[in-house]
């Protein structure tokens, strides 16, 4: 599928961003007084800018309100209000943390529960559409947490669980490629199948159905060479966690952290961008695309 920058954008953004503010409501660490607004504000930072990113991805952004309507059958809905209700929670809590007051407790746990719920909304989205078989596995919501979880502990400061958690998330990439290469295979589905002609012979693309481009060859068919694709992914896993992890263990806290933060932000990118890129939608069988692997 075509991998639009500003849904990559939002992804990575907006997972960084709820995986520091759900340590942060759990109180690891809990900073007090500036470093507590700049803390807290990389988070808010963080989570906005990706929120707003997804809505540069809306053919009419003016109605982006419409998606809190839908929450019973929506995972898009049910990320909107959960990320909205992070954002409330939690600003209690950030407040009382640079101002010294007293908050009640519990904010910050139901808030950082609420910062789970809004990422794997998120992954979601992607993980329930049977038409796109890379990602409609149980894998999809898991690689979204990691990576939450492994930059919000980077970017919180905590580096032994920081560590351990990028060399997870690098195996869970290895191991989602692998398993991904194989899904559209998997699935069944051939040109026979999409056009219900199986049973009279193997049909075929002669001609494509229409002289022009439309949103459908736009946006859900995308080719990516296969050497491109496996740079990208050593880019990817190494950038994501392996490098990260070496920072957090070799060099002091305040820079390995920075160091680390920012390689994995970039290896976040590379591998978002593949989580498009590969992805491979049923409807390229009417355009004679087929499993690719």
């Amino acid at each position: 599928m075509h991998p639009a920058p500003s849904v990559i954008v939002f992804t990575v953004l907006s997972g960084a961003g709820f995986g520091l503010l759900g340590f942060l409501g759990l109180g690891r660490p809990a900073p007090a007084g500036w470093p507590a607004f700049l803390l807290w504000g990389l988070g808010y930072g963080l989570t906005a800018a990706g929120l707003l990113a997804s809505t540069f991805h809306l053919g009419r952004p003016e109605r982006a309100w419409r998606a809190f309507t839908q929450w019973r059958t929506s995972w898009l809905s049910r990320e909107a209000w959960a990320s909205i209700l992070a954002l409330l929670l939690l600003a209690p809590v950030a407040l009382g943390a640079w101002t010294g007051v007293a908050v009640p407790g519990w904010l910050g746990p139901l808030g950082a529960l609420a910062c789970a719920g809004a990422v794997l909304s998120t992954a979601m989205i992607y993980a329930q559409l049977q038409t796109v078989p890379r990602w409609n596995h149980g894998l999809t919501p898991v690689i979204f947490a990691g990576f939450a979880l492994t930059g919000g502990a980077i970017l919180s400061g905590q580096t032994t669980p920081a560590a351990v958690l990028c060399l997870g998330l690098s195996g869970l990439l290895a191991l989602s490629f692998r398993i991904g290469d194989g899904r559209f295979r998997a699935s069944g589905a051939t040109l026979a199948t999409a056009t219900g002609l199986g049973t009279i012979g193997a049909p075929a693309v002669f001609e494509l159905p229409h002289t022009g481009g439309t949103y459908l060859t736009r946006e859900m068919i995308h080719v990516v060479g296969r050497r491109h694709a496996a740079r990208l992914r050593v880019i990817a896993i190494g950038l994501s966690g392996l490098v990260p992890a070496l920072a957090l263990v070799v060099l002091p806290a305040g820079p390995g952290a920075a160091l680390a933060a920012a390689v994995h932000l970039t290896g976040a990118l590379a591998a978002r961008w593949l989580f498009f890129a590969e992805a491979e939608h049923v409807v390229g069988l009417y355009y004679g695309q087929g499993a690719r692997t």
